[in-house]
């Protein structure tokens, strides 16, 4: 080895100089002393010793390298304990805002007018893999109880079982995303700066209890899921006294087409809503959804549509219908850079000539920064209206009274400006 023969070269040159040195030192000596007078002198160590010492420099040097590499083996052996954390992740996602909102409904300034932060969603979720098969989701959320409790609340949004038997059949059981609005925010891209149409216009909600089955076939070219769920939404589990016990289950579904950037689907749900057992209905609520879009090369660009029949009239002797259509679009102009908006469209009741007049119209502008994957700040501008109506969305109630043969309609309008966000892993 290199340096085991570079040690015994230098150990004996070592001893090479220490002798030609004790020689010299006798030698100058002699010279200044008679014969008779020369007393024994030191002398260097001899050819013996100096061999001794080098092969135990060397036995020295060969225990050392044994010892290193089993110190080196063992720390490769080394693993840590392993357990029910290694096939578990934790995922989070939140929804913030910074903005000043400017609401009047019939000329009357909104008691939710003024500057605020505010967090409108956060999920955390728990991902367990029992095996190929087998996996488990818990994902939580937050509202705040504005009654005697005064306090923020958390619970549960998703929380269910799911056997993978293919990717063309996947069933979940439990609390899980409903086909259409879990989808279509997917294609938006922008559920942190606003729901998508149908939730906006409450014609629908993102998760419920039940069975869901879906999957993806061709590739990933088709897609589907249908689940038949209470009606309740995920805030209600079946469970709690009977309470929320209803005579008959609710069905939703969507299909879609995914092809090299463009994607169609159309989907419905037909149910109950969630009335309770025992309660008299008169009607069943119906939602017919479409959507087209295209995303690639950075363009984003599409429409959503719904037309329902007796949405919230269920247990009422009087029918009702409305639609909505919301075209959007956005572009990337730049890695970290985009620019985006949208316009909604809500006739979301019509029962006589009145309420024909009664109309929402939404629409919002702004431009995106993503300094990182899992950050995205959007400077926003919102246009919120009702016309001859009260319309409510998580912006509020927006509007005014109904017109009659005597009476004018009244309107309101909702103004905000802000910064938006996600955090999201």
């Amino acid at each position: 080895m290199k340096g085991k023969s570079a040690l015994m070269a230098g150990v004996a040159a070592l001893a090479l100089v220490i002798s030609a040195q004790a020689g010299l030192a006798g030698k100058s000596r002699s010279d200044g002393m008679s014969n008779s007078s020369l007393a024994p002198m030191a002398t260097g160590p001899s050819n013996e010793e100096l061999s001794a010492r080098i092969d135990a420099l060397e036995s020295e040097l060969q225990a050392s390298e044994v010892r290193q590499a089993a110190d080196h083996d063992a720390v490769s052996a080394w693993k840590p304990v392993s357990g029910w954390w290694d096939n578990t992740s934790i995922s989070g996602r939140m929804y913030w805002d910074i903005s000043n909102v400017n609401n009047k409904n019939a000329g009357v300034a909104s008691s939710g007018n003024g500057t605020s932060f505010d967090i409108k969603r956060f999920y955390l979720g728990v991902d367990h893999t029992f095996d190929k098969v087998f996996s488990a989701n818990l994902t939580t959320d937050f509202n705040y109880d504005s009654g005697p409790a005064g306090a923020t609340q958390v619970y549960i949004k998703k929380a269910y079982l799911q056997a993978k038997l293919d990717d063309a059949f996947i069933v979940r059981v439990g609390s899980a995303d409903l086909p259409w609005i879990p989808f279509a925010e997917d294609v938006y891209g922008y559920r942190y700066v606003e729901n998508t149409l149908s939730d906006r216009a409450k014609f629908g909600t993102s998760a419920d209890w039940g069975v869901h089955i879906l999957g993806k076939f061709a590739d990933g070219l088709i897609g589907y899921q249908f689940s038949v769920i209470n009606g309740n939404g995920y805030k209600k589990p079946g469970f709690v006294g009977l309470v929320n016990r209803t005579n008959s289950v609710d069905v939703e579904g969507r299909v879609n087409l995914n092809y090299e950037g463009f994607q169609l689907a159309v989907g419905g749900y037909s149910g109950k809503l969630g009335a309770a057992h025992g309660v008299t209905t008169f009607h069943t609520a119906q939602r017919f959804n479409a959507l087209a879009a295209y995303t690639a090369d950075g363009f984003r660009v599409g429409v959503e549509y719904f037309a329902a029949s007796n949405w919230g009239q269920v247990t009422s002797a009087t029918s009702s219908n409305g639609y909505g259509y919301s075209p959007f679009a956005s572009y990337q102009f730049d890695p970290q850079w985009s620019v985006f908006g949208r316009y909604d469209y809500v006739r979301p009741l019509s029962t006589d000539a009145f309420h024909k007049a009664f109309h929402n119209d939404y629409y919002n502008i702004g431009v995106t920064y993503t300094p990182a994957k899992i950050v995205d700040f959007a400077l926003v501008y919102k246009h919120d209206a009702g016309t001859c109506g009260i319309f409510g969305d998580q912006n509020g109630m927006i509007g005014g009274a109904f017109g009659t043969a005597l009476t004018p309609c009244a309107n309101g309008a909702y103004n905000e400006v802000g910064l938006f966000g996600q955090v999201r892993w």
